[in-house]
């Protein structure tokens, strides 16, 4: 499910910084739904400045910095080199928004059979201000690009924070566990 915002109009008198999107988050005592996190995303106007402490990129693999968590969200930074990319995932059980703060985003999603296994459904390319989620059980894969010869920067928000996470395996019906690294930076 994919949303294209148009963030320089967003950006109002009466927008959230970044810092007051992670403090609406913290103050939360329930688990927001998707469609709240896509209404305060929406209104973040997000500079360059706010996201500054929470870049950082590395060899191999994208990295992520934790903005802020508690028992119902949590909210990250992601930071990606070209041809970084995630596994083939669903968020087990956690429903998510990413906002594409700087350079180009692939989203591939995919079907699940038990008898067939995994198969493609669709994939879409987002750019600076567009944003997407994923409900549970959507299952999907995000990466800059090899192509896109620029550094992604992406901001995350699940709720409830992510946990372990079933990965899986194109044309296999073989489901795997995977737990995401501890954010780079805290």
């Amino acid at each position: 499910m994919a949303v294209e915002l148009q963030h320089q109009s967003e950006i109002s008198s009466g927008s959230l910084s970044f810092h007051d999107l992670a403090g609406a988050l913290a103050g939360r005592q329930s688990i927001p739904g998707l469609t709240e996190l896509y209404e305060l995303i929406g209104r973040a106007g997000i500079s360059q400045e706010e996201v500054q402490p929470y870049l950082g990129f590395k060899a191999g693999n994208y990295s992520r910095h934790r903005v802020m968590r508690n028992e119902f969200v949590e909210m990250l930074v992601l930071c990606w080199k070209p041809g970084q990319r995630t596994p083939i995932h669903d968020h087990n059980g956690s429903h998510g928004a990413v906002f594409v703060h700087e350079g180009i985003l692939w989203e591939t999603t995919f079907d699940y059979d038990a008898e067939k296994g995994l198969a493609y459904k669709s994939h879409r390319e987002l750019r600076a201000g567009g944003l997407t989620g994923s409900e549970v059980p959507d299952i999907h894969q995000l990466g800059n690009p090899d192509v896109s010869g620029q550094d992604l920067i992406t901001i995350h928000i699940y709720a409830p924070p992510l946990g372990v996470l079933k990965t899986y395996k194109l044309g296999s019906s073989t489901i795997d566990l995977y737990t995401p690294a501890d954010p780079d930076f805290l």
